[in-house]
């Protein structure tokens, strides 16, 4: 019972948070709107006991979005992508798409003669789901995850030409900067 009520709360809350997407009127939130959505897709994944997976959905999208939105406070015109400004485009278009596609999925639910599976369920189906994905190739992943990491981090140091003491200098005593670039904070 408690599952059912859980997945429910899940759903409506994916929903919710998807629609809030295209609702709120800055990057940055539309950003956390659509991280919301995807922790409760994970919740529904977590329900059927796929942690690993739902784990992996979770760590994921938190990094993914984070790391987006601290781009956009680095690299957007307005201040941090807190502006307001429209999310939609095409509205006509894009209702049309949605609702045909929802259309379309809801009768292939209802419509196809699902197949039904006698091998018998395996004893731990995260294990089985890991090893049918990564096979032996685990470790791979695991390097290439630390070389995407090592990417990002070294495409925002690169990207930065000055550092944070570059308004000082040596002597960081100073009560006025002496900026090398005019305009900044403290001028």
């Amino acid at each position: 019972m408690w599952q059912e009520i859980v997945f429910w709360l899940c759903a409506a809350g994916a929903v919710g948070t998807g629609i809030a997407v295209f609702r709120v009127d800055s990057m940055a939130r539309a950003t956390f709107a659509l991280l919301a959505s995807f922790l409760f897709g994970a919740g529904t994944v977590l329900l059927v006991e796929l942690t690993y997976l739902g784990v992996l959905v979770i760590l994921m999208m938190i990094m993914e979005m984070v790391i987006m939105v601290v781009f956009m406070v680095m690299y957007m015109m307005n201040p941090a992508g807190l502006m307001p400004m429209s999310m939609l485009h095409n509205q006509r278009g894009s209702l049309a798409i949605a609702a045909g596609t929802f259309a379309l999925l809801t009768a292939g639910i209802y419509l196809v003669d699902w197949p039904t599976s006698r091998a018998p369920r395996p004893g731990d189906p995260t294990k089985a789901l890991g090893e049918a994905l990564m096979g032996p190739k685990m470790l791979v992943m695991i390097v290439l995850g630390l070389a995407l990491f090592a990417t990002i981090v070294a495409t925002v140091v690169l990207a930065t030409n000055r550092g944070r003491y570059d308004r000082y200098g040596d002597r960081l005593e100073r009560d006025r900067p002496d900026d090398p670039v005019r305009g900044g904070v403290g001028r």
